[in-house]
């Protein structure tokens, strides 16, 4: 029983190694950006008129976006500008968030403009159906005219104007609130003596990878919400996406009955386009092969306009921070399930919680890094009784490994022997060696959420804690090769073969943690399993030097925590903990059985 319950805990303890040692060793290819700019994006693909529902192909080339004429965006969140050719909102910088720690370095920038690598853009329009072509609707090369006002603001929103010159005239307003919500309004008045059909959608395009390391416990690519079902798509699945078009499969086309929203997601940014709340509309995710084109598309039901009537269609873009206050308020507002946006992993049940409880904590605290140690001592309390038995049974165990060590002297090769020995031994002594596995499995579930938290969290995001750490979303500054800066070199850069050499002041502090942790515990009986054990602290001190100082800083927490509570835990079984691995009663009196998870009364006062 007790080498099994050590596999367990071996077997989890490896396994979650293995993982962050393949991150950390062979991360994922940095994308590469086109060489050429594309210059042509392609819509979904025409379908018979009685039911018209595609947009047609379209874009400018780049030379004449760069001369359109363009609308000014200025609000408090966001600034940037649309191009008058399509109508595309393609240029946006978010105004609280810079590229580095460097008021220099300038503002993220979401959006990008056709003609450039990375370009990454919002297109609206209209799909013809009927007797209309797609000369008859506006695209992506529309030259649209600028009516009114030519800034866009809170409080101020702008319309575009075109005429198609055979009677339909198209107007596309857009607004946008204080955050990062467009609303884009498009309208058709059929000013010709039939009736037409045509079909409004909405289309975010990307042009090539998004820039940047990608990271295996995170998702990037597109996301959307179908009547309440969930689903991302990576970007490399989206490359096989047009040969199953090709081969006359759907793609990834659903049709929504009442709700939902499609966009790509990245880290801490998100572009996302939202019908109509309770309407139905088509979701499409596709790729357009050659050009190196990702494109999530909105097509909403085709619209019968009689002659001298108007039709108009509504989409919302999101298009910002994924910053939880502002995607709580739209949800509220009616955009369904919009905080699944977030990447919240398997364990969002648990996930959920505790990121709302680091989010309170840092609002009422201030600072992030404390934050993290505070949320760090309220989950190692709420799990205290798990965790007591566990403890409880570890010393027990520990005080009994000389005698293990005469049993294995005397079975010699014969394990059999050894293991009727080792059974005879917990029941003498009233041990329950898998006393302490059931508590280990249900903390794996939190402390993974606690790791997900952490590394997804938009607040570490340059979120500065004490003296030198200044970014918890960046690694450790500080490098053990220049003496933590006493010496005149640099560090090696972060993609540099010598940078987990690099070890920083929290890297080091968590290996001595993770030492004086282990010390507590009983060690394994197999000398194989407890070489690895002991080199175990110096290898995760080497594989994380380069994560995040907020995920280190709440590794070293949890050490320090379980530290601390096994210790008294030991010492209130009667028992002194001897981190160079001995242990010795305190007193004469015979400590609680292992599987006692009640925690020992106080001695009564003498009369």
């Amino acid at each position: 029983m007790d080498e099994q319950n050590r596999n367990l805990i071996l077997a989890t303890v490896l396994s979650f190694l293995v993982i962050i040692g393949w991150m950390v060793l062979f991360p994922p290819e940095e994308p590469v950006a086109p060489e050429t700019p594309v210059a042509e994006v392609t819509g979904p693909a025409a379908v018979p008129a009685a039911t018209a529902t595609g947009t047609g192909t379209a874009a400018a080339p780049a030379e004449v976006t760069a001369e359109a004429a363009r609308i000014s965006i200025d609000t408090e969140s966001v600034s940037g500008s649309i191009s008058t050719i399509g109508g595309r909102i393609d240029e946006l910088f978010l105004k609280k968030y810079n590229v580095t720690l460097d008021p220099a370095s300038g503002k993220v920038e979401l959006l990008h403009p056709v003609g450039d690598a990375n370009s990454y853009y919002a297109l609206f329009g209209w799909a013809p159906g009927g007797s209309l072509s797609y000369e008859d609707v506006p695209g992506a090369e529309t030259p649209w005219s600028i009516e009114g006002n030519d800034t866009l603001t809170e409080t101020q929103p702008v319309t575009l104007v075109w005429q198609n010159g055979k009677g339909l005239t198209f107007r596309r307003t857009i607004s946008i609130d204080d955050r990062y919500m467009f609303n884009v309004e498009q309208s058709v008045e059929n000013g010709t003596g039939e009736a037409v059909r045509l079909a409004p959608y909405g289309t975010v395009a990307r042009h090539g990878l998004p820039e940047g390391r990608s990271f295996f416990i995170l998702h990037e690519g597109v996301v959307r919400m179908s009547d309440g079902e969930l689903q991302e798509i990576e970007y490399k699945d989206m490359e096989d996406l047009d040969q199953i078009a090709r081969e006359g499969g759907p793609a990834d086309v659903i049709d929504v009955a009442e709700g939902g929203w499609i966009g790509f997601t990245d880290k801490y940014w998100m572009t996302t386009l939202i019908p109509n709340a309770g309407k139905s509309f088509t979701s499409v995710a596709k790729y357009v092969p050659g050009a190196g084109i990702f494109q999530t598309e909105a097509r909403q039901p085709t619209l019968d306009v009689a002659p001298g009537a108007t039709a108009t269609a509504t989409t919302q873009l999101f298009a910002g921070a994924k910053d939880w206050e502002a995607i709580k308020g739209y949800q509220a507002a009616g955009v369904d399930r919009f905080v699944d946006s977030i990447d919240w992993g398997w364990f969002f049940f648990f996930t959920k919680p505790i990121f709302m409880l680091l989010h309170w904590l840092n609002g009422l605290i201030g600072n992030m890094g404390w934050s993290i140690i505070a949320l760090t001592l309220i989950i190692k309390a709420l799990v205290l009784p798990l965790a007591y038995k566990s403890y409880v049974s570890m010393a027990r165990m520990k005080e009994l490994q000389p005698e293990m060590e005469k049993l294995k002297e005397k079975a010699g090769e014969d394990r059999q022997k050894l293991q009727q020995g080792m059974m005879e031994l917990y029941k003498t002594n009233k041990v329950n060696p898998a006393a302490g596995c059931l508590p280990i499995l249900i903390q794996i579930p939190i402390f993974f959420s606690l790791y997900k938290v952490i590394f997804v969290t938009l607040e570490l995001r340059h979120a500065p804690w004490i003296a030198w750490i200044k970014d918890l979303s960046a690694p450790d500054p500080t490098s053990i090769l220049n003496l933590f800066g006493l010496l005149p070199w640099g560090v090696p850069e972060a993609d540099s073969i010598f940078a987990i050499l690099s070890l920083g002041v929290l890297p080091i502090l968590l290996g001595i943690s993770m030492w004086l942790q282990q010390k507590l515990n009983p060690a394994p009986a197999d000398p194989t399993q407890a070489a690895i054990f002991a080199w175990m602290p110096w290898v995760f001190m080497f594989m994380l030097g380069n994560f995040a100082s907020g995920l280190v800083l709440y590794w070293i927490a949890n050490n320090t925590i379980t530290f601390t509570q096994q210790y008294f835990i030991m010492r209130s079984q009667g028992y002194k903990p001897d981190i160079w691995g001995n242990i010795r009663k305190t007193s004469d009196a015979k400590p609680k059985a292992a599987n006692d998870a009640k925690p020992p009364k106080g001695k009564a006062k003498s009369k």
